[in-house]
């Protein structure tokens, strides 16, 4: 009887780790706002791989190897704590890919690109989900004079949005268009542009900001429906279709994040 005792007593022990482990571990769903991402152009479907971490979940091609896009649910407590919090740069590649389709550190070096985050750092509020954001996963080849200018006045805009009470989704990725791309070493693909697709849930309303590649700063508007057509991707599939067609200027870029320095 001891012996039985024991036996089942450690299978409900197993039984609870299991249980703990898988609760604890991050959900892609909890970024998105109802379902994820579509695919909407076939060729972008191919050696495609979804990562959850804890602050964000990513669709990574080992075509273009960059993200597809990566999605973010902001609220006002989760940027209050990455208001809080230091950057410790952590670029990585990342192993949670096949070897043969990731971005590998020695892709960027000496490129005259950075490693552009689509779900920023600064959106982060613990130190294990910033690290986790520096994963190459995350990453895609971005100008300098974008990823530091508008692009990440965008950023900004969207987290004061959050920051303000309203419950926020993000969706953002690179644009690749054009006959011609040029590659970074013979593998990672340069985006000709960037989107940031903002849903507020507060308002029931949502837009769409494309910025260039290029030293030009400025940004394009478009409705989620205009987006589909140009990225092959419906980044939000649970909206209406009104709310898909009407073109909303959700966010204001911005300086700075409000909540900065509190």
């Amino acid at each position: 009887m001891k012996l039985k005792i024991t036996t089942i007593m450690a299978f409900i022990l197993a039984l609870s780790l299991i249980s703990s482990l898988t609760s604890a571990a991050p959900s892609c769903k909890a970024q998105y706002f109802g379902d994820s991402p579509k695919i909407l152009k076939e060729k972008l479907s191919s050696r495609t791989t979804e990562l959850c971490y804890e602050g964000y979940a990513t669709k990574f091609s080992g075509i273009t190897r960059t993200p597809l896009w990566s999605a973010e649910h902001l609220t006002k407590i989760r940027v209050k704590a990455a208001c809080a919090m230091h950057r410790k740069d952590a670029f990585h590649a990342d192993k949670n890919l096949p070897e043969n389709d990731r971005s590998e550190l020695e892709d960027y070096r000496r490129s005259g690109y950075d490693r552009g985050h689509m779900a920023p750092s600064g959106d982060m509020p613990t130190p294990s989900a910033q690290a986790e954001s520096f994963s190459l996963a995350n990453m895609a080849p971005q100008l300098h004079a974008d990823n530091a200018g508008i692009w990440e006045k965008l950023e900004n805009g969207t987290r004061n949005l959050a920051y303000s009470g309203h419950d926020v989704y993000v969706v953002s990725g690179p644009l690749f268009e054009g006959a011609t791309l040029k590659q970074l070493n013979g593998r990672v693909m340069v985006p000709t542009g960037f989107y940031k697709a903002v849903y507020d849930g507060t308002t029931k309303q949502a837009g769409v900001f494309v910025t260039k590649n290029t030293k030009d700063q400025t940004v394009t508007f478009l409705t989620v429906d205009e987006l589909a057509k140009r990225a092959g991707i419906d980044v939000f599939p649970s909206l209406s279709a009104a709310a898909k067609a009407t073109k909303s200027e959700v966010i204001h870029p911005a300086n700075r994040t409000e909540c900065e320095g509190r």
